[in-house]
């Protein structure tokens, strides 16, 4: 089943002792166009604070229900590493990411139901950083150009609920009276520009 991942952003983030938060964006990797994180807000009506909480953390999904549990206590998940969702994940945010999970903030894909790893632990980092780990909140109302010029605007992700596979860019084509909406298949981009605010296709705006 496919899902539209504005639909589910705000769904309520429930840990093993109750509800922590809520779903504020995600962050994927705009390569392999897989989602990786959940950014949750933890905090309260005075003040906001997010933290990330990666997939391996979660229960399946009740997509339906618009539902997120969390194989973690609201300790661990209020205890997660904060995370700047305006830029692209740091190689900082990224080391403090693997201490906290683990083996549960590893790329290589995983089987949902995987059980908690200790939080707080030091684990080696091995891999370089990661500049395409970015926040779907931020890269919408991107530009999306084709090899031929201008072709519209992101506007929303439509994901894979099984695989958290975000397979097409839901893109707003055309001026303010003749606008259209055009599903875009992610394996189509060529490049993710945050210096222009910009994703680039190769193919042109006919094909599309």
């Amino acid at each position: 089943m496919l899902c539209d991942l504005k639909a589910v952003t705000g769904s309520p983030v429930v840990a093993t002792d109750g509800e922590i938060g809520s779903v504020r964006t995600f962050l994927f990797d705009d390569q392999s166009w897989k989602v990786r994180y959940l950014v949750v807000d933890v905090g309260n009506l005075l003040k906001r604070r997010d933290v990330v909480l990666p997939i391996t953390a979660l229960k399946k999904p009740d997509w339906a229900n618009k539902t997120y549990c969390a194989l973690l206590t609201k300790d661990q998940v209020r205890n997660s590493p904060d995370v700047d969702t305006e830029k692209p994940v740091s190689r900082q945010q990224e080391i403090a990411m693997r201490d906290y999970f683990g083996p549960l903030a590893s790329w290589v894909d995983s089987e949902f139901g995987m059980p908690p790893m200790p939080t707080g632990m030091k684990y080696p980092v091995s891999t370089p950083g990661f500049p395409h780990l970015r926040s779907t909140s931020h890269v919408m109302g991107y530009q999306v150009w084709a090899t031929d010029g201008d072709f519209g605007i992101l506007e929303d992700f439509v994901i894979d609920e099984d695989s958290w596979h975000i397979g097409y860019l839901d893109v707003k084509s055309g001026d303010w009276l003749q606008n259209r909406s055009v599903l875009v298949p992610t394996r189509w981009v060529q490049s993710v520009s945050w210096a222009d605010f910009r994703i680039q296709l190769h193919h042109t705006k006919a094909v599309t």
